[in-house]
């Protein structure tokens, strides 16, 4: 066995023999330290020299074998994604469902935060495969990451769905010590891949200054900015994030009438804010005006979520009225007044009998689905009940209304509160009549 810590001896015999290059600049380096060491007698008589080679400086090749021999010391990162289990119904469902036992629905791919110091460009990046765990709307990957790694800056989600999903956030886990997580607020919807292979990128909640953004992220920050600005060219699609404005040009529909041919707003002559840009076609018999379309396009983590658009869709709205109003007409004209103040809350505690057959019972599922928040519908053994929702001022206080705090408050909140004038002069019968 060589001990390194000790002189290496060779002796003059193998001096023919060529010296290993691990060990050539140590021998050189200490070349001048040779000297002979000994005699030996051979079988002639004469003095035979020995020529002894002392390394006395071993540091440098153990160095250079460490290097070439050791591999650098790996990471366990452990990466928790959290999403919203998908609700709507489609025909590559239950593809999906299949890709997400597998592990192939969910690419993550980190950034490091620093260049790489030999190269001076961006580290490689680290790329993993979420699967789908026991908890439902939860994925989770883990990856090797190289300790040289250094900080991650950014997080980059592919979406191999074939529809968009609603992702809340990330968390980064280094040796299961959830205490020292790095999370991204995610709270973004990402669309698919087959909509757009550009994958969706997440950065830390830390903010920098264009001069202080470490140079690792710096090209990503510059690339994503330009995305959300725009370029003023092309139709916006719907699971785009672009707030690029434009003028009001589509208030008018010149090709359905020439004479709803309404001016542009947001120009010299007529100064006015500025709408989100949707880049629509122009009409035919005006250049300057956009065809009408629906729905308008709306940054996409910008929209209404699926029970707001419902709530709020036009469509759903008119049905809801037009199913209401024929129910409420016969009772409205034979109600002449409401004779006491117990009579009005009835309204919200007994209700308004309706009757079950009819055109108007068929409706009933309708107005409870669509308006809520507006009628409540009890259903009792015989008959069926339209119940309006107590307000929340009479919640508080049933006679508020009488008060005239609340006057001021309900007028401040109305329609035309800038004509409320102060009273600078009061008349005499005015006086009188307080």
């Amino acid at each position: 066995m060589i001990h390194l810590k000790q002189p290496l001896v060779l002796s003059a015999q193998s001096s023919n023999v060529a010296s290993p290059p691990l060990f050539a600049t140590a021998a050189a380096a200490s070349g001048q330290q040779r000297r002979a060491s000994g005699a030996g007698r051979s079988r002639s008589g004469r003095w035979l020299t020995a020529r002894r080679i002392s390394c006395a400086s071993t540091e440098e090749a153990v160095g250079v074998s460490t290097s070439v021999t050791t591999k650098e010391r790996s990471l366990t990162v452990t990466a928790v994604v959290t999403a919203q289990a998908p609700t709507s119904v489609y025909v590559a469902r239950g593809l999906d469902d299949i890709q997400d036992l597998f592990g192939k629905t969910l690419l993550l791919e980190l950034v490091s935060s620093e260049l790489d110091p030999k190269t001076g460009r961006e580290r490689e990046k680290v790329k993993g495969f979420a699967h789908m765990t026991l908890k439902e709307g939860t994925y989770e990957a883990k990856m090797s990451v190289p300790a040289s790694f250094g900080p991650v800056g950014a997080v980059l989600v592919e979406n191999e769905h074939h529809r968009e999903m609603f992702i809340k956030d990330v968390k980064l886990i280094t040796g299961g010590d959830e205490s020292t997580a790095i999370t991204f607020d995610v709270a973004s919807w990402v669309h698919s891949k087959f909509d757009d292979p550009e994958p969706r990128v997440f950065f830390t909640v830390k903010s920098y200054l264009p001069s202080q953004t470490p140079p690792g992220i710096e090209a990503l920050r510059k690339k994503e900015l330009e995305k959300l600005r725009g370029d003023g060219h092309s139709e916006r699609k719907f699971h785009e994030r672009v707030y690029d404005y434009d003028t009001y040009n589509d208030l008018g529909d010149p090709d359905k009438n020439i004479d709803h041919k309404r001016p542009v707003l947001g120009t010299k002559e007529h100064p006015y804010p500025r709408r989100c840009r949707t880049g629509r076609p122009k009409t035919l018999y005006d250049p300057e005006t956009e065809r009408r379309s629906s729905p308008v396009y709306v940054p996409r983590d910008e929209q209404f979520s699926d029970v707001k658009g419902r709530t709020f869709s036009a469509t759903t709205l008119r049905s809801g009225l037009h199913a209401i109003l024929p129910a409420l007409a016969p009772l409205l004209n034979n109600s002449q007044c409401f004779s006491h103040f117990p009579a009005i809350d009835a309204l919200y505690s007994d209700g308004i009998p309706l009757p079950v057959d009819g055109h108007g019972g068929a409706s009933f599922n309708v107005i409870n689905d669509v308006i809520p928040r507006v009628v409540q519908m009890i259903e009792d053994t015989t008959e069926h009940v339209l119940r309006f929702e107590v307000p929340e001022m009479l919640e508080r206080d049933r006679f508020s209304w009488f008060r005239d705090e609340e006057f001021a408050r309900q007028t401040l909140a109305g329609l035309n509160p800038i004509c409320i004038r102060r009273l600078t002069v009061i008349d005499q019968p005015f006086f009188h009549s307080l």
